[in-house]
């Protein structure tokens, strides 16, 4: 197999509708889940490969906005609580199953020993928070680190200057918590329009993700795009899609543990998957040794989807191939629970089976880089176009965004000092500007709560333009001080960086 090709797994951090405290329905929770069960896991996996000297195992991409919350103080703080009461529910879940059948007494003796490893592996690695960790693995190279805009915005859709001022306020958060600006970012959404290549160029971006048809299939290697030097990596689908696709994928096996079935008393998820259309009350307990067996059957399928992906571009071409998959990192371990062990077992038997893993800079550096292209406008949502951000179902969304962007840039004037209402009026626009509500509201996922939050962050950008416009600095730095009160941590801003 040596030779054939490499492959690259591209994870993204991202939960940016968390970036005020309280602000899911179920207030922390979520991220205090992904924490616990991605994040640790993940950077655990991670630290010890580089202890064992491995290189570019993976390429991560982190969110500056969710990079801001694990080194927040009020984060820290609350998650070591939340850790501490898993460990508490795991002993009352105990308590509760102590007649039940086995699997359930079994699943609590599991939470007890994962809750206490959690606790201890966040009280000996993580009190400083996730930058010092994160720099460790940028430092080791066990990672390529990939960046991206401050928050979590639809690029296309952006005004010039507010969409360069985002990407690079975040590369520079980004500098400023592992003392680098990275290379390479994973664009949101994998949002592109012609062009855009220049900007990242200008910033010193020099690779990005597009999703596959984007490249109309052809990502067996890294394209030049345009007449730049900044170079696209395309999403393989048909690997990618063996994990995690809008249809199926490995963590809807029946054997896994259920995401969505709680026991509410104690907080835990007691139930496999059983089967798609099994109701809650049905499913079955969960049983970690089938769930293992699962791990093993769906490790062994990967690896070997890989292998005959790599094989067939080899012959194909007539040089070795690339594959690139990429997924959210919440995914391994918050939205399926056994997501870690089956990454670790894949980054293992690749090894093993003669596979080049490796990052988007390593594939690269092994000159897996083809003709120039010119890139569609392009995402990874449905259609592979923007019909999720700026579809019919969202058209308020992107009118009320397009009037927020003119309200930001017709506002904002020159000034030599730091302001702190300025800087608070791009925040509140920024957060306004998300991709995640349009994609919440188009998916009708939460879409009443995504247009909330839209219209908070909305209303809290025309109030302060109004007081700002009207000469009204007194009232415009009260409400400015009382929404940073509100809010909770975010990145590294300075308006400044967008009106000069």
């Amino acid at each position: 197999m040596t030779g054939e090709g490499a492959f690259c797994l591209v994870l993204h951090s991202h939960l940016p509708w968390l970036a005020h405290h309280g602000a899911w329905p179920v207030g922390e929770e979520w991220l205090y889940q992904a924490w616990a069960h991605s994040y640790l896991p993940v950077v655990d996996l991670l630290r010890r490969r580089a202890e064992r000297d491995e290189h570019d195992v993976l390429t991560l991409g982190v969110t500056p906005v969710l990079a801001a919350q694990l080194d927040d103080s009020h984060c820290l703080s609350g998650f070591h609580d939340w850790l501490g009461n898993w460990q508490l529910r795991a002993h009352y879940a105990a308590t509760r199953w102590r007649r039940a059948e086995p699997a359930l007494r079994q699943l609590a003796a599991a939470e007890h020993r994962r809750s206490g490893w959690a606790l201890a592996e966040f009280e000996t690695r993580w009190r400083h928070g996730f930058s010092p960790m994160l720099r460790d693995l940028v430092d080791s190279g066990v990672i390529e680190l990939l960046g991206g805009p401050l928050t979590h915005p639809f690029q296309p859709l952006l005004d010039k200057r507010i969409r360069d001022y985002a990407l690079s306020a975040g590369l520079a958060d980004c500098a400023l918590r592992i003392g680098a600006r990275p290379a390479g970012i994973w664009a949101p959404e994998c949002g592109y329009s012609p062009g855009l290549e220049r900007d990242y160029a200008a910033a010193g971006v020099r690779r990005f993700l597009v999703d596959g048809p984007a490249l109309h299939g052809d990502t067996a290697a890294a394209h030049p795009v345009g007449h730049s030097d900044v170079v696209c990596f395309g999403r393989d689908l048909d690997v990618t899609y063996r994990v995690w696709s809008p249809k199926a994928g490995y963590p809807g096996d029946p054997a896994y543990r259920d995401f969505h079935t709680y026991d509410h008393p104690s907080g835990l998820k007691p139930s496999r998957v059983t089967g798609k259309t099994v109701p809650p009350e049905r499913k079955r307990p969960y049983e970690p040794e089938l769930a293992a067996a699962a791990v093993r059957r769906h490790a062994v399928d990967f690896v070997g989807t890989v292998v005959r992906r790599l094989r067939s571009l080899c012959e194909r071409h007539g040089r070795p191939g690339l594959v690139v998959a990429a997924y959210d990192t919440e995914l391994f371990g918050h939205w399926w629970h056994e997501g870690p062990a089956w990454l670790d077992a894949v980054l293992t038997s690749l090894a093993a089976a003669g596979v080049t893993v490796t990052s988007l800079r390593g594939a690269l550096a092994a000159g897996h880089v083809g003709e120039p292209v010119e890139l569609p406008a392009s995402s990874w949502g449905s259609g592979k176009d923007w019909r999720v951000w700026d579809g019919e179902q969202v058209a308020d969304l992107v009118s009320s965004n397009a009037e927020v962007q003119r309200a930001l840039l017709s506002t904002l004037t020159r000034g030599e000092v730091r302001d702190p209402v300025a800087d608070q009026l791009v925040r509140e626009a920024l957060l306004a500007l998300s991709s995640d509500w349009a994609f919440m509201v188009s998916k009708d996922s939460a879409a009443d709560y995504a247009r909330g939050r839209a219209a908070t962050h909305t209303e809290r950008v025309h109030r302060l333009a109004t007081l700002i416009n009207a000469g009204d600095r007194a009232r415009a730095a009260d409400l400015a001080a009382e929404l940073r009160r509100q809010d909770g941590p975010f990145g590294r801003l300075d308006a400044r960086g967008l009106i000069t």
